[in-house]
């Protein structure tokens, strides 16, 4: 069976974040802060944006439908990111906000079925159920510390409803837009936010300016940045309930793997469930059909 466009696309998108993954630390623990990697992030979205752009010899949808979209998929990204690294992080214990966020793809899935009659065959179904019940498993960590009141579950869930709706939305408007287009209003928003990255930004505090700061930073988030584009080709061409569960699912087995290369760290065994399972998953989803 001949492998499909969206499948292509959405496995670049997993590698990439999964490279991402294993890296994107780095820079905050040598003492380059969470906003300042957020701001980072978002220059290196033009980069992408101009060569999508390229390829459609820059005619960008300006119409008000268009814009709409644009924007809305593009605050719920960005605003998710704002919203993980200043809130929810800085508030509770990973072990637990994680998870949470790492589900998003079920309401993606569910308003897809809904409002998009999106359907799958058995196999793909089943592929699906897999992917999501993997990706809990992968985002487990060991509890070591206990939470802070009930603020850290409030941002997780909005992190969680914000990026489930983007994955709907970028479906969505995929079917009335150009893929280039959508990315553009990505990268708008995302630069519209970066502002409010630097005021909330401690300046009182010693910010690392070399290499492990803002350029291993710049080098980290492009990685980030193309997986963005790439998710966004994979929504042209595939069904949301199943690239959104697919690159939610084996982008952590990625990072696990090249953490245990790097760091020589065995995976808990719950992770290591889920990566069986996450790969099982691919293996089932792989020839899905798009339409």
């Amino acid at each position: 069976m001949k492998i499909k466009p969206w499948f292509i696309y959405a496995l670049v998108t997993t590698v990439f974040w999964g490279i991402w993954g294993a890296f994107i630390e780095i820079p905050e623990k040598a003492g380059f802060p969470g906003t300042m990697i957020y701001v980072v992030w978002s220059v290196t979205m033009i980069i992408p944006a101009l060569v999508a752009l390229k390829t459609i010899k820059w005619k960008i949808e300006f119409d008000t439908r268009s814009i709409l979209y644009g924007l809305v998929i593009g605050l719920l990204g960005a605003g998710g990111q704002l919203i993980l690294f200043a809130g929810a992080i800085t508030n509770g214990p990973a072990y637990l906000i994680f998870p949470i966020i790492s589900l998003s793809p079920v309401m993606t899935i569910l308003l897809s079925y809904i409002f998009l009659k999106e359907r799958a065959s058995r196999r793909g179904w089943f592929g699906i159920i897999v992917a999501l019940i993997a990706i809990p498993l992968l985002s487990y960590q060991d509890p070591a510390n206990s939470s802070h009141g009930i603020w850290w579950l409030i941002f997780a869930l909005l992190v969680f409803a914000a990026w489930g709706l983007q994955a709907f939305f970028m479906r969505l408007a995929n079917k009335t837009m150009k893929a280039e287009s959508i990315f553009f209003y990505m990268m708008v928003t995302g630069l519209l936010l970066a502002p409010i990255a630097l005021l909330m930004t401690d300046f009182s505090k010693p910010i690392l300016i070399g290499f492990k700061g803002p350029y291993l930073t710049f080098f980290i988030q492009i990685l980030n940045s193309i997986g963005a584009l790439c998710i966004v080709y994979a929504f042209r061409y595939g069904k949301a309930i199943v690239v959104s569960p697919m690159t939610n699912a084996v982008a952590p087995v990625i990072t696990v793997i090249i953490s245990l290369i790097i760091y020589m760290v065995i995976p808990h065994p719950i992770i290591l469930t889920g990566m069986i399972l996450a790969l099982f998953s691919i293996f089932l989803l792989a020839f899905e059909d798009e339409n």
